[in-house]
């Protein structure tokens, strides 16, 4: 009867302890700061720039290139 009355006690306080999740809203729009895209925040804007560092990181986590049997240096 006891571990009853406890665990119908923790459930029932489970549910006050829920914090609100949900974003701040303003007049049917995110009350909050805009986020900056990435080569707005590292590269002024340079898209070009932006896309052209991706591809150079990509080509030197390429380990087919990287293998003696697919094209790469010893």
């Amino acid at each position: 009867m006891r571990a009853a009355l406890v665990l119908a006690a923790t459930v029932l306080l489970a549910g006050c302890l829920e914090v609100e999740q949900h974003p701040a809203w303003r007049d049917g729009a995110y009350d909050g700061k805009p986020d900056q895209l990435p080569q707005q925040a590292w590269f002024h804007g340079d898209r070009l720039s932006w896309y052209a560092r991706i591809a150079d990181r990509n080509r030197g986590q390429n380990e087919y290139v990287r293998t003696f049997h697919k094209g790469g240096q010893p």
